[in-house]
């Protein structure tokens, strides 16, 4: 039977293949009785599951790659630690003796008792660690129901018109992820920005994210094809359906190798006005793509994630390593990192967010004020690496000149303990603020006679403007980039810019998306900052725009109300 499931797009393409399935723990655990002559046996297959978990871990610890985070080391000790401890090993071999109950039931209910106990401890660290039970308890119940993991899908499906089906990806899953073909893959959860989208724009391949039932509808080696642009999910295709998606697959196909053409042509609009595209990255391995696409610079370094999935925090000689390292393969091209943004979904290792709204709780530039220490380890990191590239230092989620006098005092700082020391830096680095929160959209023209440059996070812009969680697929629907208040703060941050004589650019998701570059362009944006993967599109857009054909048309959709009118005033600025 074919039937179709709508999701949230994060990575466009099409791709058409089997079905592979990965477990999660929160699926039915099978409970059944047994006689009391099936025990023994019962506790060997146990006994072989966690054998066989505790081989797969320890393979994974050897094989790990040159370029993996050095995190992952640690992340998977504690695994093995966990599930080498009795209270896993050993007490559900009991609970099988003594109630009759086969393995995977006994297993879950000694996990459920483990995670009560967690709740229990005042240590925010220790509590964490229910997280990692969890998953070390799912890759035993997986070898139990004999299910496919990411480890070992290797042999079991060597062809690249795989398609992952999973409920969500594990820190150890996502590691294993790039040693894997695939042709694409879906979830059951997350949203836009989540770690599991964030993974799929970097492998650049379609990916379909809030599903919520696609591990429990499909099945294994169904065929499926993945529509990444419009979020759709087709199983089991009719003949029609089939050969219409193979049709379209290969137009994609066809025009990202035409598109690879662009990759050394200016970004210019055919009245010869020149536009800058820079790439977002996240870690210094993304250079690669950076270059591969053409990246004029690097206008997003997220710096937050030299610092998740560790136990441990990277200390200023660890930082100034990686940041360097970017710096110097630029080759004299701007790198403009950004401060800390940790908080809200992105939390360090061990920590536990408290606040019951932790996007407007202590998160970025707010964090950072209040573990001074935290901050000054990566201002002198950032400034010592100046040195050797061209860096650019952002402010992210300021809010207030408060904020910022804050943040420039701890800054003057850094640079002083550098001068006592005698290490050379860019005295005149350039120093930018990040306009996310609507309080500082409307305050960008104070902002701006502070600041060097300003950079628009349309992300958390929206988010905050429209009240909407960004990571919640449940109101998804209501992200709205046209909503005119939206419109309206974007307009507003540039022309203060603008007015200013400072540039500005946009580092949000907008940025990347090719329906939205006209009107960008239009409200006179002329630096843009994408992943790698969307830069070479938007820069086809680029060269087809002629700029005086658009102020008109935009301004319309800026005095614009009603949604309808809206996306067809966009339509007509696209045509």
């Amino acid at each position: 039977m074919s039937f179709t499931m709508h999701g949230v797009a994060v990575s466009g393409g099409i791709a058409i293949g089997h079905a592979h399935l990965i477990s999660h723990v929160g699926l039915d655990v099978p409970q059944y009785g047994l006689l009391k002559a099936q025990i023994p046996e019962e506790i060997a297959r146990f006994d072989a599951a966690i054998q066989a978990t505790l081989q797969e871990l320890k393979e994974l610890r050897s094989n790990i790659p040159a370029s993996a985070p050095a995190e992952f080391d640690a992340f998977l000790d504690l695994h093995i630690l966990i599930l080498s401890d009795p209270t896993l090993s050993t007490v559900p071999k009991e609970l099988v003796e003594t109630q009759r109950v086969n393995a995977e039931w006994a297993l879950k209910q000694q996990m459920d008792t483990l995670l009560a106990q967690f709740d229990q401890i005042e240590d925010d660290y220790l509590r964490e660690r229910k997280a990692d039970v969890v998953q070390v308890v799912e890759r035993v119940l997986k070898s139990l129901l004999g299910h496919a993991t990411l480890h070992t899908l290797g042999t079991t499906s060597p062809d690249q018109t795989s398609i992952l089906v999973a409920h969500d990806l594990s820190p150890a899953d996502m590691m294993l992820f790039k040693q894997h073909q695939f042709a694409a893959f879906v979830t059951d959860v997350g949203g836009t920005t989540s770690h599991t989208a964030i993974l799929a724009r970097s492998l650049n391949i379609p990916s379909i994210v809030a599903l919520h039932h696609a591990r429990s509808l499909i099945r294994e080696r169904e065929l499926v094809i993945v529509d990444g642009s419009q979020g759709i999910v087709i199983v089991n295709p009719d003949k029609t359906v089939l050969a219409e998606y193979k049709l379209r697959q290969s137009q994609w196909e066809l025009e990202k190798q035409k598109l690879k053409r662009l990759k050394t042509t200016r970004a210019t609009t055919l009245d010869g006005t020149e536009v800058e595209l820079h790439a977002n990255i996240e870690l210094p391995e993304d250079i690669a793509d950076v270059k591969a696409n053409g990246a004029t610079g690097i206008g997003l370094f997220r710096s937050e994630f030299l610092f998740l999935n560790r136990r441990d925090l990277p200390g200023e000689e660890e930082q100034f390593l990686a940041y360097r390292k970017v710096a110097e393969e630029m080759h004299g091209f701007p790198v403009t990192i950004r401060t800390l943004d940790l908080g809200a979904d992105k939390q360090l290792f061990g920590s536990e967010n408290t606040s019951a709204n932790p996007a407007l709780g202590l998160r970025a530039i707010r964090l950072c004020l209040a573990e001074p220490q935290l901050f000054h380890a990566q201002l002198r990191a950032i400034l010592r690496a100046s040195h050797y590239g061209k860096i650019k230092l952002l402010i992210p989620m300021l809010s207030s000149l408060t904020e910022l006098n804050q943040a420039c005092h701890l800054l003057a700082h850094a640079k002083q303990s550098l001068d006592d020391e005698n290490i050379p830096y860019d005295a005149n680095m350039p120093l930018g603020g990040m306009i996310e929160i609507p309080a500082a959209a409307l305050a960008a023209h104070i902002f701006a006679k502070h600041l060097d440059f300003l950079s628009i996070g349309t992300n958390d812009l929206i988010q905050y403007t429209l009240a909407i969680d960004r990571t919640d697929d449940s109101v998804a629907h209501l992200y709205d980039p046209l909503h005119p208040s939206v419109l309206q703060l974007i307009s507003y941050a540039i022309k203060s810019a603008d007015k200013a004589g400072i540039p500005v650019s946009v580092c949000g998701e907008m940025a990347g998306d090719v329906r939205l570059t006209r009107l960008l362009l239009g409200l006179g944006l002329r630096q843009f900052s994408m992943h790698p993967a969307h830069l070479l599109a938007v820069k086809q857009q680029i060269l087809r725009t002629n700029l005086p054909e658009l102020p008109s048309l935009v301004n319309r959709m800026l005095k614009t109300e009603e949604p309808e009118r809206m996306h067809m005033h966009l339509a007509r600025l696209n045509s």
